[in-house]
This record gives C-alpha cells, structure tokens and sequence, in this order.
C-alpha cells in the first residue's frame, strides 16, 4: 500500500480535505463551524493555558502503511528532521517551563539522529515519550531500541488498536499484531508495565467510523484480554478519536460515511472537552521545524498564529502562551464524548 502522497492522490492536498470537510455538498456546507460551537461556551478565541509539552515530528517516514494513518506515513515518505532542525529544538527546550518531549512520526525511530537526540533531551533533565509502532521494534536495525529506552527511561507510548488479532489486522496490516505482541513482550522483560521508571502505554482508536468507547472500560478490557492471552502488562491505555483527515477521511468518503461520521461528531461536542483539548498545553513541531498548534493542523498545513512565530528557530513561549489557536471542522474529533488527544479521553 502506497501513500496517497506517492499515489498522487488529491486528498494529499490539505486544502482540498479542509475543502471536502467545509463544503463538500450541502450537508457540509450546514454543519454548525467549530468555531461556532466554542463561542457559545466562551473558548472562541481558543488559547492555550500554559505549554508544557513539545511535541516533535521528527519525520512521515514509517516501516508502515496503516489504513488510518493521519499522517500518511509509509516507507515512501521521505521528510526526515534535520540534525540542524534538531539542534534547534534543542535550544528551545531551554525553557525550564517545557517538560516534556513528545516524539512521533512516522516510526521517529527511523531519523537518523533520533537516538543523539533523545540522549541529549535527557541531559536536560525533560522526560521523554516516544510514540512507536511496536513493529519497528522487532527489525534487525532497531531490535535493541527497548534497551535503549530502558537505559534513558523514555517512556514508551504504542499503538494497538485492539486486543485481538483480527481487528489490529484489520487495521494496520496483516501480520501487524503478532509483531506487535513480540515487542511487547521485550519490553515487559526489560521492565516495561511494572517497574515505575518504565511506563508503558498503548493507544486505542476505533477501526470504523465510530467513537472510542469508555476508556476505563477498554483499559480493563485490554488488560485482562492481553495478560491472559499472551501474559502482558501495560500501564494506561489512551483511547483516540479518529480525525476525519488524510486517509481517515479518504475512508470516510470511499464507504459514504462522512456525512453521518461529521454529524456523529458535532452531536457530541462535549464543552469540558473542549476545555481540555490538547492544543492548549502542547505545541507541535514540524519535521522542517514548523510550528502547529497541534499534530492534525501539522497535516492540514495549518501554522501558529502569524505573531507567535511560525518557526522553531524563532521559538518564544511567551509570544505562544498568549496566541489565538487556530481552529477547523476537524477540532470536532478532539472534542466528542469523552475528548480526545495523544493522552487519552481529556475528562
């Protein structure tokens, strides 16, 4: 399976998904705007509380081809950060009020430098998560990447959709979820799941066109299934709505549910959601050392506001802390039912 980047595909386009998303037909076109909703709960302008999370992308490139990738990430994505861009993040994170750095992809494993860059976060005394695909961890060139997690105490944030087979096949790729128990299972020997130092978190999204369900009862759900079946601990479960962008929202179209999908959304807007949204203490960066005001408007080429900065090499919290964030109809997906960010439900 290609990207729809290297298919040509419009949809790699964002303005055509905020296109489709805004007015595709008629039913779009009526659908009450974000920033509508927010206004009538007094968060229009949305603005940040405080950022205490750097989120970094270090690249699209991935060993994968997930279905509902809203990244679009593949083996034939080729946007990698640079050492210099890295360098630059890197004095950023002076800022003693940034705590943590978040590092995804793609697989990040897969930037050349992503192991001179976790060392030197760590320096810093910032905690580290790395959001992994699990697979990656099971191939010759990054088999011994858990020790080096062990070793630096990243915290380790996995994607599995489901605790069984066939719906994380479904999903993600045959073959994907044995991989995935056998990384799990590493991790678990290093520590992984019971020790403190070590967390351990899998993410949960739906594989249809339907909200997560409870997080808790999922939690417990994952946990009795996977410690049963293959003897595995973990510590949190984060279940995540699925974003009606990139190949989410090419699904969507492709089996007529984006309509009934956007509805679904837009009927439960949850105000303490929104409240909580992720935007609000995180800050996106881009492989090319952009700034988002979050992961999703990073695929949207959606930028910071003007006057906070729009670069990392111009980074300045203060001017961030105090920026408008910038808003669309997919801040939908982050503010249904029990809210939705890289952390989990948000109430």
């Amino acid at each position: 399976m290609k990207s729809l980047k290297a298919e040509g595909h419009s949809l790699s386009d964002p303005r055509i998904q905020l296109d489709i998303l805004n007015q595709h037909n008629e039913r779009l076109k009526t659908t009450p705007k974000f920033e509508e909703k927010i206004s009538e709960i007094g968060l229009y302008p949305l603005q940040p509380n405080e950022i205490e999370i750097f989120q970094i992308n270090v690249g699209y490139m991935c060993n994968m081809t997930c279905k509902h990738c809203h990244v679009d990430a593949g083996p034939d994505r080729q946007e990698i950060m640079t050492k210099e861009t890295l360098k630059q993040c890197l004095a950023a994170l002076d800022d003693p009020r940034i705590k943590t750095v978040d590092l995804t992809g793609g697989a990040p494993e897969m930037n050349p430098h992503f192991r001179w860059f976790v060392e030197e976060v760590r320096r810093k005394g910032k905690k580290v998560i790395v959001r992994s695909n699990l697979t990656i961890l099971t191939t010759n060139k990054f088999g011994d990447l858990p020790d080096f997690f062990a070793k630096h105490k990243v915290e380790v944030t996995c994607s599995l959709p489901f605790y069984s087979k066939r719906r994380t096949d479904q999903q993600r790729g045959e073959g994907t979820y044995d991989k995935s128990v056998s990384a799990l299972k590493i991790l678990n020997d290093l520590g992984y799941g019971t020790d403190p130092e070590l967390q351990l978190n899998l993410v949960n999204n739906p594989v249809g066109a339907f909200l997560p369900g409870s997080q808790e009862t999922l939690e417990e759900q994952f946990k009795k299934e996977l410690h049963r079946s293959h003897g595995i601990h973990f510590n949190n479960l984060f279940t995540i709505t699925n974003l009606p962008i990139s190949r989410f929202l090419n699904f969507l179209l492709m089996s007529g549910n984006l309509e009934d999908y956007m509805d679904k959304l837009v009927q439960a807007f949850n105000p303490a959601a929104a409240s909580g949204v992720m935007c609000r203490n995180t800050i996106s960066v881009s492989w090319d050392g952009y700034l988002y005001d979050c992961d999703f408007n990073q695929m949207l080429e959606i930028k910071t506001h003007e006057k906070a900065g729009q670069h990392v090499s111009e980074f300045d919290l203060d001017k961030l802390n105090q920026r408008d964030i910038k808003t669309d109809q997919h801040c939908y997906g982050c503010t249904a039912g029990a809210g939705s960010s890289c952390g989990g439900a948000t109430t």
